[in-house]
């Protein structure tokens, strides 16, 4: 029988998140491709930026020590993208359209 697998580990969130907010029309975008957003914060408290060019990516992990503003981009679909934005002070993190910015 084989052995089972063990839960991989979850390193601690490189900052925090401060409040957690979200606009209705990224919920609605989200929810209708089955995406869970709390997966995408995940991804950007752990310090995966998603679709970033190198030099913003460089930007973000400095930012993280810096106490500068983090953004995150996520592709959603074949052309439609979120958000998320974690403010410099750390107060809240905002999942939202570029649209809405």
């Amino acid at each position: 029988m084989p052995k089972p697998k063990q839960p991989s580990s979850i390193s601690s969130p490189l900052f925090p998140l401060g409040d957690f907010v979200a606009t209705p029309a990224a919920l609605n975008l989200l929810q209708g491709h089955g995406i869970n957003p709390l997966l995408l914060i995940g991804r950007h408290i752990q310090g995966d930026w998603g679709n970033l060019h190198g030099d913003d990516c460089t930007a973000n992990d400095a930012a993280v020590t810096l106490g500068h503003r983090i953004l995150s981009s996520y592709s959603v679909g074949e052309k439609d993208r979120v958000w998320i934005i974690t403010e410099h002070d750390r107060s809240s993190t905002c999942i939202l359209l570029p649209s809405e910015y």
